[in-house]
């Protein structure tokens, strides 16, 4: 473990991102009260959007992985009669429509719940050919963006005023809403962008619970911060991201930093028993001591937690 890592306060912030900056500016104040570059988020909002942030710091970002591939919820507003190259209120104007009745949005939601075949914006993160998409986007290239699955839990419309229409949205980790919006749009007779998004919660998360890095309050947030605001990473973080946890012995929990295999350290423990789910948390006591998974079927150390 580096230096930096040992005299950084290792946990979870929840952090409330504001519109208008990017997700990696929004933690310049955290790292700044932290006196570290070790804080790092654990899912992307675009520049435009706003919403909750997980913010891992400390050694606990090696813990990242778990955290990225939640399901989340949205409300966003999709503008319709004019589609941006961005997708988003930032981009240059590309295709006009008529607006859609409220009876015709309506009528093509049910299309996008479940598990669907989306295109990602052709201004996003995906790598395309070994280079982010947006970076050939901006040079004027037209990166071919492969459709790739992802699940809609929850669509709803909740108010309409054209052009605009307001949308709830419970979907899958990797699930762009930019493309939602141009989605509905198009097979509602009309084409669109999204104008405004808010992150209203990730996995068992919500927003309502997060600091905000508004400049009104960012002085009493880094007290706030200071005085515990960073969560530790114990059961009931990992139950909030759908993750069993199980207690252990401190006999057990010596053989796991010592690297026994998990097969020879327990053999009742439930997780072996195939009925629950394929990630799992060992604590002592309170401590976490490591994340285990299930691999073709055999359990695996992920990370051991209490061995850095």
């Amino acid at each position: 473990m580096s230096n930096d890592e040992k005299t950084t306060p290792s946990g979870l912030i929840l952090l409330h991102k504001q519109p208008g900056i990017t997700s990696f500016d929004s933690l310049r104040d955290i790292k700044r009260m932290l006196g570290s570059g070790k804080a790092g988020h654990t899912g992307t909002l675009d520049k435009f959007a706003e919403g909750l942030l997980l913010v891992l710091t400390g050694r606990a970002l090696k813990l990242s992985r778990w955290f990225t591939c939640c399901d989340k919820e949205y409300e966003g507003t999709i503008c319709f009669g004019t589609e941006t190259d961005t997708l988003d209120p930032e981009g240059s104007p590309v295709a006009t429509a008529p607006l859609p009745s409220r009876e015709a949005v309506e009528n093509v939601l049910p299309r996008f719940c479940g598990e669907i075949e989306q295109a990602p914006p052709a201004y996003s993160a995906v790598h395309v050919d070994g280079e982010r998409a947006y970076m050939l986007a901006r040079r004027g290239d037209a990166p071919e963006m492969k459709k790739r699955r992802v699940t809609v839990y929850r669509l709803e419309l909740l108010s309409w005023e054209p052009p605009h229409a307001r949308i709830f949205v419970r979907c899958s980790s990797g699930t762009y809403i930019r493309s939602l919006a141009r989605d509905i749009a198009l097979a509602s007779g009309s084409r669109a962008y999204l104008s405004a998004l808010v992150r209203t919660r990730v996995a068992g998360f919500r927003l309502e619970e997060a600091v905000s890095e508004s400049r009104e309050q960012r002085t009493a947030n880094s007290e706030q911060i200071r005085e515990g605001r960073i969560n530790p990473v114990n059961k009931e973080v990992f139950e909030k991201l759908g993750v069993c946890c199980f207690d252990i012995s401190l006999e057990d929990s010596g053989k796991i930093v010592q690297g026994k295999p998990l097969m020879q350290i327990f053999s009742t423990l439930p997780v072996f028993s195939g009925e629950s789910s394929d990630v799992a948390a060992l604590f002592f006591e309170e401590s976490l001591i490591a994340v285990i998974e299930k691999k073709n079927n055999v359990w695996k150390y992920g990370y051991v937690y209490a061995n850095n």
